[in-house]
């Protein structure tokens, strides 16, 4: 199919409207803030739209990335984010030239859908707070969901959690009825609209900048440089895994050339150096926005990078309007999110084509839920590969048993005398 620019900007438009509401919702559930994540949409998307491997690919905030970045932000600060952001970029790099995109692949499925599923149930534990409309204390994500529902039954407050019910309804209703409808941001504004009419008291994004902000390398002379580093080591693994599963999973829908994984690492790499300068988060590419790329028609890097432009132009006309966005509802759009990042059908295929993928798959994903993301995928992979090697003595075993069974009855066949 030749490419069409027509096609390529009809594709970012229609990403554009997808990734408006979960760049703000990743943003402030990140702990940096709603402008932090709009502007690694922007800027982190245009990077890796043109310096990464696959030509239909979009990369932005993300809530794998959010869960990494949470008790970051929450420990050391808004400041240390944009440096572990800049570290990983600078790990990536190693990264891209050190060849180790094609250690990626050998990664097990069951791995990638226990991490998945373990990313899910984390993105829905940490709306709860701002869905209650509580700000919780908690040390970790679990923690804070249970001290934020204490909360709210010892002082039970409604339109917050009204707001978030109907946000994750009206998406689900919406994509049954019609799946290509923009129900995330129609929710969005719907929400904003009544609660601006009813003069809700509910908290809302607040004031975001009009244009981009260069900030310049973070000030690393006031942040403690060594704690940051397992966690930008973290942050780097976390977007070369996703940023080459996404560009595979992108290669499987798009009858396109396959992607270069050490190029598609570059692109990440870009994306992560560059965001920090303007005040954004950590970037990886994102499936859910990848996909609505793809079956959007988008044929080249001008879909994702028209993607990046169209949310610029959105924040310079209208950011007194994104302002007033209610933060429940974008509790809802990302609750909406988690609950269609699992796929439970290919979860049952999965287990029924090979059973210790019923131990790999929930492993990964208590491992995600309470440990490091990295080490969780860690933990994953050594845990198929001890299945594996206790499942290969056993088929081993299985096949020398059938062997001798069946020398045993040639041996019976040839010399029938022995049986008298």
């Amino acid at each position: 199919m030749a490419n069409s620019p027509r096609r390529d900007l009809i594709a970012g438009l229609s990403v554009a409207v997808v990734a408006l509401p979960l760049a703000l919702a990743f943003g402030v559930s990140s702990g940096v803030g709603a402008a932090a994540g709009i502007t690694t949409a922007i800027v982190g998307g245009i990077a890796a739209a043109v310096l990464g491997g696959s030509r239909v690919q979009v990369s932005g905030p993300t809530g794998a990335m959010t869960v990494v970045l949470i008790p970051i932000a929450a420990k050391y600060g808004a400041e240390s984010v944009f440096a572990v952001g800049f570290f990983a970029g600078l790990i990536l790099l190693v990264m891209t030239f050190s060849g180790a995109a094609s250690a990626m692949r050998y990664i097990p499925a069951s791995v990638i859908e226990g991490f998945t599923l373990g990313i899910a149930l984390l993105i829905g534990l940490q709306q709860i707070p701002m869905a209650l409309g509580i700000k919780s204390k908690g040390s970790s994500v679990v923690l804070s969901a249970i001290d934020a529902i204490r909360a709210w039954i010892a002082n039970p407050v409604y339109p917050n959690i009204a707001i978030t019910f109907f946000s994750v309804a009206f998406i689900f209703m919406m994509s049954r009825i019609r799946p290509t409808f923009p129900a995330s941001i129609i929710s969005v504004a719907l929400a904003t609209c009544v609660t601006v009419y009813f003069k809700l008291d509910v908290a809302t994004v607040g004031a975001i900048p009009s244009h981009l902000s260069w900030l310049g390398l973070p000030d690393f002379t006031n942040l403690k440089l060594g704690p940051l580093l397992i966690p930008a080591l973290s942050v780097a693994g976390l977007a070369a895994i996703e940023g080459l599963l996404c560009a595979s999973v992108a290669d499987s829908m798009a009858d396109l050339t396959p992607h270069n994984p050490h190029q598609e690492l570059l692109g990440q790499t870009a994306a992560n150096l560059i965001a920090p300068l303007f005040g954004g988060v950590p970037a990886t590419a994102a499936i859910a926005r990848t996909a609505v790329n793809v079956r959007s028609g988008a044929q080249s890097r001008l879909a994702a990078i028209s993607h990046s432009v169209i949310l610029l132009i959105c924040v310079g006309l209208a950011s007194s309007l994104v302002s007033k966005i209610p933060l429940s509802v974008l509790a809802g759009v990302l609750v909406a999110t988690a609950l269609r990042m699992v796929d439970l059908k290919k979860l049952k295929i999965l287990i029924a084509e090979t059973p210790h993928h019923l131990v790999i798959v929930p492993a990964t994903a208590l491992a995600t839920l309470f440990l490091d993301l990295v080490e969780a995928v860690t933990m994953g992979v050594l845990v198929a590969f001890i299945l594996s090697a206790f499942q290969g003595r056993a088929q081993r075993r299985a096949s020398a048993n059938e062997v001798d069974a069946i020398e045993t009855a040639i041996g019976h066949a040839l010399h029938p005398e022995d049986l008298k």
